[in-house]
């Protein structure tokens, strides 16, 4: 076995450059740079010889190097609200589809619903030069996107509406999402009814209670009637908080209108525990239709958003407008996705009908 010279054999931590290839191979640095980016420019002879050796001291090309001389960057980032919430995985996958496509990675960070962690990843991807961001903001002051703006570093917000003048926006009717689930719970006979939500200050939580009050206005009823309890977050265990404080309410509601499905979910706990039953006494809607929600003791009806699509179309926008051929042409959009209601056990009545999109 013939011994390799240079820094490689000598130290066999050290990573392997260009000039260590070029050095082996008996070649200048300029003609490994043209075997491995114009390999068409190089005789068959050297192109051989060049990418033997490559092979042989395992070189790898510095990506954020090449990068940092064409002044582009190949990796696009992705900050959401809640990894733990399959929405947003559903979200990432659309995201990363589009992406692989276009022969670029995903860098998926999670604030956790904090705006100053918001603010912290913001900050990496400024130093890290980043393609673009797509983004749903947890500060809701819009103070962390003015900020990173300044950079001239190109976002699209995903779930949540940007005026199309400011950059591009991909998110869902959640307006008449609320009004497609309180329909449904007023079309099944209830007139009691309690939404729960989220933080009130997300923009998503608004929309859907202004949902829930538009259908009951439609049916001639007051908004009043609409009872509410604030979750402090948008998962499980918060459910269950919710569903405890739901069960001393006195009257109880006849249904109940979950904010997301994580909600509805840990609210369908609470009052399995307790022996209340779903929907006899109690009958339940969540938001997403995320795959859990089918597969709950009591299939749970939910507001189906489109989440990989909305993942996806968001990528394709912010792609478009970081593109070099197609970033001339590009104007910035706000594509508003429609919602869908599908039926399960959690809110049927007995004898009445099961509504659109059943499942």
């Amino acid at each position: 076995m013939t011994a390799l010279a240079g820094p490689a054999a000598a130290h066999p931590g050290h990573p392997v450059g260009i000039k260590d290839v070029a050095r082996v191979a008996g070649v200048s640095v300029g003609t490994v740079s043209n075997v491995i980016n114009r390999p068409d420019s190089v005789s068959e002879e050297t192109r051989v010889r060049v990418q033997s050796t490559i092979e042989r001291l395992g070189y790898v090309r510095s990506e954020s190097a090449r990068q940092l001389r064409a002044g582009r960057s190949r990796i696009i980032a992705l900050l959401v609200l809640d990894m733990a919430n399959p929405f947003f995985v559903d979200v990432a996958s659309g995201a990363e589809r589009a992406a692989r496509e276009a022969g670029l990675g995903v860098m998926l960070c999670n604030s956790a619903q904090s705006p100053s962690e918001e603010a912290e990843y913001l900050g990496l991807f400024t130093e890290q030069r980043v393609r673009g961001v797509l983004v749903t903001p947890a500060d809701t002051t819009g103070a962390n996107l003015a900020d990173f703006r300044r950079h001239g570093i190109p976002f699209v917000f995903v779930d949540r509406v940007l005026p199309s003048a400011e950059g591009c926006s991909v998110s869902v009717d959640d307006i008449t999402g609320g009004a497609l689930a309180v329909r449904h719970l007023l079309d099944q006979g209830h007139r009691d009814i309690t939404y729960i939500s989220g933080p009130r200050h997300l923009a998503q939580c608004q929309d859907r209670r202004t949902g829930a009050l538009r259908a009951l206005e439609e049916a001639g009823l007051a908004g009043e009637r609409l009872r509410e309890i604030e979750a402090e977050r948008l998962d499980v265990s918060a459910g269950r908080d919710a569903g405890a404080r739901l069960l001393g309410m006195s009257p109880r509601p006849t249904a109940v209108f979950c904010a997301n499905d994580l909600l509805a979910l840990g609210v369908l706990q609470a009052l399995y525990g307790a022996g209340v039953s779903v929907p006899g006494e109690i009958a339940l809607v969540g938001y997403d239709d995320i795959e859990f929600a089918s597969a709950a003791a009591v299939p749970l009806t939910s507001v189906r958003q489109p989440a990989f699509r909305m993942g996806r179309t968001a990528a394709e926008l912010l792609i478009e407008e970081t593109d070099e051929r197609t970033a001339p042409s590009h104007e910035h959009r706000r594509i508003v996705l429609q919602p869908e209601l599908v039926v399960r056990g959690s809110s049927l009545t007995v004898g009445r009908p099961r509504g659109r999109n059943p499942a």
